[in-house]
């Protein structure tokens, strides 16, 4: 018994530290001279240490089965798969997938901070901007910014901040980039939609990538402008956004054009006849140049190559005789500027491809490199926005509504909502930051774009419907004093562009990050592809030697719920449960790779759940560098705590998911054994954590401060009532100045002492018969009029056209 003890013992504590293989054999060979192993435990211990370390040996019967068996069962990439996988870069992302995150590295990485111009814009330009947009006459009347508006975000650089200052751009950093966005989502969704898009992926993001000279010398100058207004169309009616079926075909041959730039005309000229249609088209009703999107053949051999070139990007002016594009789409009644574009027999000269005819067949590409910048900004930036907003004003909220004579926030099912928009609000920023970080330091991290746009939206679905319900038929009733329906109508757009989040889920964050994250699976599939056995051994045995490290990693943290290296932290406990689950997940997308082979591709359900987890481990370690990154301030512990212990369980949940789920019972089997070997640890926030973020959040100090910079706060008067955010935090304040005065109010009605019915005159009788004092009843009117302006909804006349004029009138009151 104390020689299989000692035998387990030492066959985890080498997995654990990764032993070189020597020591392997020098333990076998101690365990067997010295009789601690059993002689056939120490025979079969030293064989497969042979049969592993000896070259011929583990070609003969491990590596050429092992190629044999994924050369059968692994399908062949396509090409626009082999270029999704080869776009971007790896980076925090492959510390938590290969299931040994260094949090030194973490730590190291520089913070996002902003110059004082970025700072100014933001503080400045950005405010003004704020303070001109009406989301509701935007939304429901003009349909369009107003044009003051629109040359005010020109004039100011508003769509050239990605644009070099050579060309008269802004040329921020993505950090700053997406908190301009963040605080113009915060007042209004839709027009930072139509200001995001210009900076994402518009013309200009691949002009200034992959552009000849020529191109950015005339386009870029003008994009900055204003002077031309970009929009990039992917996205078929036919194909969504998989580019590998667009039917839009576009052939190589001679032929003639007007160029409407400057009205020439040329004849004879090498370039590109296409017919196209596109749908959901992004600034297409109003755009000036159109980056489109199509695949390029030349079946006259013309360019000298292939007849199939691939997928080709060009840029073609929308004034072009035959491109029609000057229809709206009317998005979940959010009318940012989105319309189809479509065109027959166009020709154009292959100088109008992006990058030149050098460039023809490499769009997919391209557009991989730079739709992963654009994720990991312009929708992440709007749900952040949008969720700081409905943290703040529900925040107030809670403080002002009253119910049964208590503020709602006193009640533990509101704490519970509230509590949750706060956690995922820190999570969001946290998710996000942290990306920027990579962008900033010149990382252009594929994956985790994916993620973050994933997640971000996902989370913003449940900070709406959190914020919603809490406000109860204050955000149900139309109008402009509704500071939240707009938000909440956004949410399903975010979800759905920029590949819909199902399939992002599914397909990409776990099926692109195994491939380009995980050390070894990328070289192995190329070696494959190749038919390099050589090359395959090579990995293969790294591979097998990753997976038995994170096995015992996984199995001997299982045990104890966390171990291994912990910053000195009041979160250090996470730290070490991240080091449990990111090698549990490893070695666990591991074995479902073995198991399911090709098919975990068609397997979304489990994919899915490996996606999940493998999110949650990377907004876990987000939230982390958060609070280290913010002085981890005392104030901000719980929700911090809140963010990190909800990503831990939603990470064990999905694992055990997974198992439960997995196919292969066998293999389940052993997942459960190493990954949960004294069942699942991670638990949800606990209820006195929960109501202490709520509190937090209720008290409207640093932490809410904290948590929703970058947000929109309008200067408005109070009394004017016109700006329906303005009231809120003078009538939280208010409302709990004159609580016990209230309290005292509704003791005097309970015992008959008040015999006036109207609420006014309480307040009078009250202070005749020495209840309160005339300043006090003074304090009572302005509480209360703060509180009729702040809990007021629209009404309309009976074609639900024209507002009340009077909405703070007491009609019986």
């Amino acid at each position: 018994m104390l020689g299989t003890i000692i035998a387990i013992v030492c066959l985890a504590s080498l997995a654990f530290f990764s032993a070189p293989l020597w020591l392997w054999v020098a333990v076998g060979v101690l365990g067997l001279l010295t009789g601690v192993f059993a002689w056939w435990f120490a025979l079969l211990w030293l064989a497969v240490c042979a049969l592993l370390g000896v070259a011929s040996l583990r070609m003969r019967f491990v590596s050429r089965p092992a190629f044999k068996l994924f050369k059968n069962i692994l399908p062949p990439l396509s090409a626009t798969e082999q270029a999704a996988i080869d776009a971007g870069t790896v980076w925090w992302d492959a510390e938590i997938f290969n299931g040994k995150p260094d949090w030194r590295k973490l730590s190291g990485y520089r913070d996002p901070k902003l110059t004082e111009e970025e700072q100014s814009f933001i503080d400045n330009e950005t405010e003004t901007l704020c303070q001109m947009l009406n989301d509701w006459r935007f939304t429901h009347h003009d349909k369009d910014l107003p044009p003051e508006v629109w040359q005010y975000v020109k004039d100011q650089g508003f769509i050239a901040m990605i644009i070099d200052k050579k060309y008269g751009g802004k040329q921020f950093s993505h950090y700053a980039h997406a908190k301009v966005a963040t605080k113009i989502a915060s007042r209004s969704p839709a027009a930072a939609y139509m200001i995001m898009l210009p900076n994402s992926l518009g013309p200009a993001e691949l002009i200034q990538h992959y552009g000849t000279d020529e191109q950015k010398d005339y386009y870029l100058p003008r994009l900055a402008k204003g002077i031309d207004m970009p929009c990039f169309a992917l996205t078929s009616p036919w194909a969504g956004s998989d580019a590998g079926a667009i039917p839009d075909t576009g052939f190589v041959c001679y032929g003639s054009y007007t160029d409407p730039r400057d009205g020439s005309h040329h004849e004879n000229v090498l370039g590109v006849r296409v017919s196209f249609e596109k749908r959901w088209i992004t600034m297409a009703p109003i755009a000036t140049v159109i980056g489109l999107a199509f695949k390029l053949r030349d079946p006259e051999g013309l360019l000298g190559g292939k007849e199939d070139i691939g997928i080709t990007c060009a840029l073609l002016p929308t004034a072009m005789e035959g491109l029609y594009h000057q229809r709206r789409h009317y998005p979940n009644e959010t009318p940012f500027w989105n319309g189809p574009v479509w065109g027959k027999d166009i020709f154009f000269p292959l100088e109008w491809i992006i990058g030149g005819r050098d460039y023809a067949g490499q769009g997919w590409r391209m557009l991989m490199e730079c739709l992963s910048i654009g994720r990991c900004i312009s929708l992440p930036s709007q749900s952040v926005g949008n969720a700081k907003h409905a943290a703040w004003t529900t925040s107030a909220w809670v403080g002002i509504r009253q119910q049964f004579g208590l503020p709602i926030g006193k009640f533990e099912g509101v704490a519970d909502a509230l509590a949750r928009i706060g956690g995922h609000t820190y999570q969001m920023e946290a998710t996000q930051d942290l990306a920027l970080t990579g962008l900033d330091l010149g990382e252009n991290p594929s994956v985790i774009s994916a993620m973050v746009k994933f997640n971000n939206t996902e989370r913003l679905r449940k900070v709406m419907n959190d914020a919603m319900d809490i406000h109860g038929g204050r955000a149900v009733v139309g109008g402009p004093r509704n500071y939240l329906a707009s938000m909440y109508n956004a949410v399903p757009i975010g979800i759905t562009v920029e590949g819909a989040n199902i399939l992002t889920r599914c397909l990409m964050i776990f099926g692109q990050g195994a491939f380009r994250c995980h050390h070894h699976v990328l070289t192995e599939i190329n070696a494959l592809q190749k038919d390099d056995v050589n090359a395959f051994d090579q990995a293969f045995q790294k591979h097998l030697g990753q997976s038995a490290s994170n096995a015992a990693r996984s199995f001997v943290f299982g045990l104890t719920n966390g171990g291994g290296y912990a910053p000195r932290s009041p979160l250090a406990f996470a730290y070490k449960r991240l080091n449990r689950l990111s090698a549990a997940f490893a070695f666990a997308a591991d074995v479902a790779m073995l198991s399911l082979g090709g098919d975990l591709k068609r397997r979304e359900s489990l994919s899915g759940r490996l996606a999940d987890a493998f999110s949650n481990l990377y907004i876990a370690s987000a939230c982390l560098k958060r609070f280290e990154r913010e002085g981890a301030q005392k104030a901000d512990l719980p929700i911090a705590e809140y963010a990190v212990r909800l990503a831990l369980y939603e990470t064990e949940t999905a694992l055990a998911g997974l198992i439960a789920n997995l196919p292969n019972r066998w293999a389940a089997a052993l997942l459960r054994v190493v990954v949960l070997p004294l069942g699942k640890r991670e638990s949800a926030p606990k209820d006195k954590l929960v109501h202490q973020v709520a509190a937090d959040m209720q008290q409207h100090g640093e932490t809410l401060d904290r948590l929703t910079r970058f947000r929109f706060h309008p200067q408005a008067e109070v009394d004017n009532g016109d700006e329906p955010l303005a009231v809120l935090k003078p009538a939280m304040e208010a409302v709990r100045r004159t609580n016990k005065l209230e309290q005292t109010l509704r003791k005097a009605e309970a015992k008959g002492q008040l015999s006036t019915n109207k609420p006014s005159e309480k307040i009078s009788e009250a202070v005749e018969k020495g209840f309160i004092s005339a300043d006090e009843a003074e304090q009572l009117r302005e509480a209360r009029r703060l509180l009729k302006i702040a809990i007021t909804v629209d009404d309309f006349d009976m074609d639900l056209n024209k507002a009340n004029p009077q909405p703070f009138e007491h009609r019986v009151f």
